[in-house]
């Protein structure tokens, strides 16, 4: 693990603070989760439109696909 530090607003901070404990975990992992999120969606929209899949249920089924991608994860 690294060490690192970030500055919040009071807003940012209470509003993790509040998320974390709906979902009864420690602040720390509201903040690790958050950043594991954001860094799958900036992979999946760099990934969009970049190749061609030869699927023709694309538009139709995109969740599913999805749901493969990110079980990888």
């Amino acid at each position: 693990m690294v060490i690192t530090q970030i500055q919040l607003t009071e807003r940012q901070r209470e509003l993790l603070e509040q998320l974390a404990e709906a979902k009864n975990i420690s602040f720390k992992e509201i903040i690790k989760q958050a950043i594991d999120d954001f860094l799958k969606t900036q992979k999946a929209i760099k990934a969009a439109g970049r190749f061609y899949s030869g699927v023709t249920d694309l538009s139709e089924n995109h969740d599913e696909y999805l749901k493969k991608v990110f079980s990888n994860y």
